[in-house]
């Protein structure tokens, strides 16, 4: 006959002083703090009167980026930009102007987070004004073509005005959808001679 409560006391002791083993190592050891930097926000450089181009594959400029100062941080690989103004050119199409007091641009540029007064500018054509949405915030993705904001917009194109919460913006099809909310005034332009 086996006497499992005695064969299992020494094991049950060999567990609880391994336990014990670990949580005191862990205790007692500090683990080694690095001190490179990577964990702080520290800058790593700052650019004055800051310009940036991306090409589109026929050697034109698809979009411009321009601030009269960047700090950029490494720790995440950002940079943030002081009243930054970003064109968006398309062929067949005026171009358009985002501009704001702040931004911040992604590792590789593919996201921009612009804040605080934000501009979008469309230029006047001979057949219609220029377009104006003023919004709080926006996120832009020069690459794609594409942004958009969950905030607020008021857009003015001659005297005609529109409202709404939220918008996403195509540069692709020059289309500009409010989500939410949207009331307006369209005053037809007078025909011209």
């Amino acid at each position: 006959m086996k006497h499992w409560p005695s064969q299992l006391f020494p094991i049950i002791l060999l567990a609880l002083l391994a336990g014990l083993s670990f949580w005191l190592q862990k205790a007692i050891s500090h683990d080694e703090v690095k001190h490179d930097g990577k964990l702080r926000h520290d800058p790593d450089a700052v650019a004055e009167n800051f310009v940036a181009k991306r090409f589109n594959e026929f050697g034109q400029v698809k979009y411009r980026l321009t601030a009269p100062s960047l700090v950029h941080y490494p720790d995440d690989d950002t940079s943030i930009l002081e009243s930054p103004v970003l064109i968006s050119y398309r062929q067949d199409a005026p171009p358009i102007t985002v501009t704001s007091k702040h931004a911040k641009v992604t590792a590789k540029g593919e996201t921009i987070y612009l804040w605080d007064d934000v501009y979008l500018t469309r230029a006047a054509t001979r057949e219609r004004p220029e377009m104006v949405a003023r919004m709080p915030e926006l996120t832009a993705q020069p690459d794609t073509g594409f942004a958009f904001t969950n905030s607020p917009v008021e857009i003015t194109q001659g005297q005609s005005w529109i409202k709404g919460i939220g918008a996403t913006l195509d540069n692709n099809i020059s289309t500009l959808v409010l989500q939410s909310q949207v009331t307006g005034l369209y005053i037809r332009p007078r025909a011209t001679k």
